[in-house]
Parts: structure tokens; C-alpha cells; sequence
């Protein structure tokens, strides 16, 4: 299973280029990722993204959604991080492995439909589905007890009701010895009991306690008081 996620600087051609230069990268020598949920929480830029296209490499799945099985590229987006990147325990070849990416889930779907495999996904066009239900379809098809699964953003297609479904479901896989790496804005999501939780900004990836979050105090902000919140954003107009 994950238990690190280390980067070896040697293989580095130029630390001043992208993505060795994004602030969350640079200082990185070794995350700990030894537990069922860890979750990649920053703004937008800071890169979440890029560090689970490159975990989505070594741990052998496509880098734009899918199993193992998948070798599609339709954006070649993949960085070189995942070149200097080391995950130090060997996983297994038969360990379930699943990337779901929101950005990319058309993509997939689409994929899915020209390879005729529908029979992996409960004989479902995930294309026939809305996004969320797809999301929900996915994981009770094809994510199971002592798998690795890495979600980037899943909220972006679910209602906050839809999401707490997905908690329910990852809660329960993570009890039977399922893996989850996480990268999210969603405050919902960030709750997950017991996640190791990163905070990616000027700093690198610095570990946070929930109520730490910057999102999760603009929430608190937003929510006990939305008025004031607008006046501000609109008081320049």
C-alpha cells in the first residue's frame, strides 16, 4: 500500500522549471501518505493537479482517468514529475488501482463506450448517466475493498448530497483496506474522519486539522454571515 510519496532531486534536470518550481513541489523531499484517506487541499494553480496525474503514473494507471487498462491520451498533460517521483513499497499487480479525474471523466466515458466494455460498468453507458450519477455508478462498479484510488476534484460534478453519498462509500471501502489520495475543494470531503490532510501553498505541503483549512474558514465566513460577505465584493461598484 502507500506509505510515501518521495521525490528524488538527483533525477531533476532544472528545479527552476514546471513543476519542480511550483512552491507545493519545490521543498518536497518525502510526503507520508500512510493512511486510508489523504487529501491535497490548495487554490487553484497550486498543484494538486500534477501531483495526482504523477501518483496516477507510478502507481500504473492512465494519467487521464481509468484503470491500469487504459492507455488513452487524448491532452498529454502528464509532467515530468512522476520521472523523479518514488512511491518506496511495490504495489502489487493485482491491486484494484482507479483514477478518477472530473476534467477528464468525458474522455473516459467515452473510451469505455469505444472499447465496448460496458460489462465493467454494470452494463451502463456512463455517457446515459448525469455526472454525478456516473460518479456514484463508478465507484460501486469498479472500486473495492484494498484497492488504491485517486479522485481528483469528484466534487465537481456532485451535489452536496451526492457528495456525502461518495463519503459514505469511500468511509466504508477505507474500513475494508481501500486506499484513497484525494485532491479536492470541497469542504465536505474534507472532513472525511481520520484523513491525513496536506494544505499546498508558499510553504509546500504543510499538514493541517480541519478547522486549520483556508477553505474551510472562508466557508465558516461565507455561511454565518453571506450579506456581509457580498457588501465587500461589491462595495467598489
Amino acid at each position: 500500500m502507500l506509505l510515501s510519496l518521495r521525490i528524488d532531486w538527483d533525477r531533476v534536470v532544472d528545479r527552476d522549471v514546471y513543476p519542480f518550481n511550483l512552491p507545493a513541489i519545490a521543498g518536497v523531499d518525502e510526503i507520508d501518505l500512510d493512511a486510508p484517506v489523504v487529501t491535497f487541499v490548495g487554490a487553484n494553480g497550486s498543484g494538486k493537479s500534477t501531483l495526482m496525474e504523477a501518483i496516477a503514473a507510478q502507481i500504473g494507471c492512465n494519467p487521464e482517468g481509468g484503470s491500469p487498462n487504459f492507455q488513452f491520451d487524448a491532452t498529454n498533460t502528464l509532467s515530468d514529475l512522476h520521472k523523479a517521483m518514488r512511491l518506496p513499497r511495490r504495489i502489487r499487480r493485482n491491486t484494484p488501482r482507479y483514477f478518477y479525474r472530473a476534467d477528464a471523466f468525458h474522455a473516459l466515458a467515452t473510451e469505455i463506450r469505444r472499447l465496448e466494455i460496458s460489462d465493467l460498468y454494470g452494463d451502463r453507458d456512463l455517457h446515459e448517466m448525469s455526472h454525478g450519477q456516473s460518479v456514484i455508478h463508478l465507484i460501486d462498479m469498479r472500486f473495492r475493498p484494498g484497492g488504491i484510488y485517486l479522485m481528483d476534484e469528484p466534487e465537481a460534478a456532485l451535489a452536496p448530497e451526492t457528495q456525502l453519498e461518495v463519503i459514505a462509500r469511500i468511509i466504508a471501502l477505507a474500513r475494508d483496506g481501500a486506499r484513497f489520495v484525494i485532491a479536492t475543494h470541497s469542504p465536505l470531503l474534507m472532513a472525511i474522519p481520520g484523513a491525513l490532510i496536506y494544505e499546498l501553498g508558499p510553504d509546500g505541503p504543510v499538514r493541517r486539522a480541519y478547522h486549520e483549512l483556508n477553505h474551510v474558514r472562508l466557508y465558516k465566513r461565507f455561511l454565518s454571515d453571506p450579506q456581509s460577505v457580498m457588501s465587500r465584493l461589491t462595495e467598489d461598484e
